[in-house]
């Protein structure tokens, strides 16, 4: 059976899809897709499809059926269609386009595909299939999720794999190639609660290379739960959409966005944690050490969401991790926890810089006051004395020892800047690869 699977049906557009995204549609629902982005499409009378193989002939659907092709009924019934289809080349005619009742997939595969544009338009679609077996199929299959949220969401291969397709989309960047349009034709709302130069310009341009177009809502712009409720949002920014990326204070909204749109949604930033962040100083750690595995990170200053994140990675990939803070400045006990259950990684909260420090791969520091506390930053710095990152500190961690800081940096307050122009801060290629690990978590999530 070919690979391809004919899956959209309106009164002049068939698209198909391949069995690998079948295997990631859900029961019961509708996947989209452009025809765009199928290189053979071409027109019979009275129907528009793609064909898998431009080589082979395709049968015109206008004359008498040809085996080679699956027609389908108004009144058939998915597990009949999928068979049609299986007893087929892999095209399918749909001739009626008053299909009261849609073709839905069988039960048994793992996730909901967001609409594109071409359902947008109006078009009436439906997705039939025959179940593709999950590859964490069995009784402790996790789902995987459509959204990304939290690291620890998914398991040490998944991270891998984005983070070494970072590696390769990165590098076509670098050398100039534009080819790699993934994202043409799509659209992406980003919800910045919090503003930020380096979440906005690196997201936005990261799926501007990518082909597709983002729309910025500021915070006069968008106000969830204040003016609007944010599972209204949710709907309606799916319905322009096919991703959401937000950057919010309160971690239940960017929980309540991902629940109620039916696109991915993608976490910029909550007050809790900032997956995006870390999954870029991961890119940088294997860039310039080679690997995150088995390296000691020590992160010096407050236990912010920045430290739940590290936590988080720390339950899915073993490495050493130390967040050394003054008393009260511990991070969420249960993040700890949820770390140090997972057995894999080494987890310390100590309260004294000098000696945690000692043998770091990463030093790793950030604002003492956070956005939201910065009627707190005089008394923060007084709980905050001795919890500097100075050339002194970095001497103390060892040659070895790089300086990380995800910026923005109050230079002379957690970092001096001495400290941060040295030639082992790794800052500001740290800060680049906030795009190029972000365009992977995109590309991961659109399943491109």
């Amino acid at each position: 059976m070919n690979a391809w699977h004919i899956i959209l049906v309106c009164d002049v557009d068939v698209v198909v899809a391949s069995r690998k995204d079948l295997s990631t549609a859900s029961a019961n629902a509708v996947y989209y897709l452009d025809l765009q982005g199928f290189p053979h499409s071409h027109t019979h009378p009275a129907i528009h499809h793609a064909c898998p193989d431009p080589s082979a002939a395709c049968p015109d659907p206008s004359a008498s059926a040809p085996q080679s092709i699956a027609r389908v009924p108004p009144a058939m019934t998915p597990a009949a269609a999928a068979a049609a289809i299986s007893g087929s080349s892999g095209h399918l005619v749909l001739p009626s386009p008053r299909l009261r009742q849609p073709l839905t997939l069988a039960p048994g595969t793992a996730r909901p595909i967001a609409a594109s544009p071409v359902a947008r338009r109006g078009v009436a679609v439906a997705a039939v299939s025959t179940p593709a077996a999950s590859p964490a199929a069995g009784k402790d299959a996790k789902q995987v999720p459509k959204d990304f949220l939290h690291i620890n969401d998914f398991d040490k291969d998944t991270i891998m794999k984005i983070l070494n397709r970072a590696l390769e989309v990165k590098k076509a960047i670098k050398s100039g190639d534009t080819s790699f349009q993934p994202f043409k034709g799509k659209s992406m709302a980003m919800i910045f609660a919090k503003p930020s130069m380096r979440t906005r310009v690196s997201f936005e341009t990261g799926f501007f290379l990518l082909g597709g177009h983002a729309i910025y809502l500021g915070p006069d712009d968008i106000q969830m739960g204040k003016r609007e409720e944010t599972r209204d949002v949710a709907r309606v920014l799916s319905g322009y959409n096919d991703m959401i990326m937000a950057r919010v204070f309160a971690h239940q909204d960017i929980l309540d966005l991902a629940k109620y749109a039916s696109v991915p949604v993608i976490n910029g930033l909550t007050d809790y944690n900032h997956p995006c962040q870390i999954m870029a100083d991961a890119l940088t750690m294997i860039e310039h050490i080679g690997r995150i595995e088995n390296t000691k990170v020590v992160y010096v200053g407050d236990g912010n969401n920045i430290v739940h994140s590290w936590l988080l990675l720390a339950a899915v990939l073993p490495f050493h991790f130390v967040c050394v803070c003054p008393e009260g400045f511990e991070p969420d006990a249960k993040t700890v926890e949820i770390a140090r259950s997972a057995g894999i990684s080494k987890i310390e909260i100590t309260n004294d810089p000098r000696e945690a420090v000692k043998g770091a791969d990463v030093v790793y520091t950030d604002v003492w006051a956070s956005m939201g506390q910065k009627e707190e930053a005089d008394y923060r710095k007084q709980k905050f004395q001795g919890f500097t990152v100075d050339e002194a500190m970095m001497e103390i961690a060892g040659p070895q020892a790089y300086l990380m800081h995800c910026l923005p940096a109050e230079r002379g307050v957690e970092v001096t800047d001495g400290a941060i122009e040295a030639p082992n801060s790794i800052v500001f290629p740290q800060a680049e690869n906030r795009m190029h690990a972000q365009n992977a978590i995109m590309l991961h999530v659109m399943g491109a």
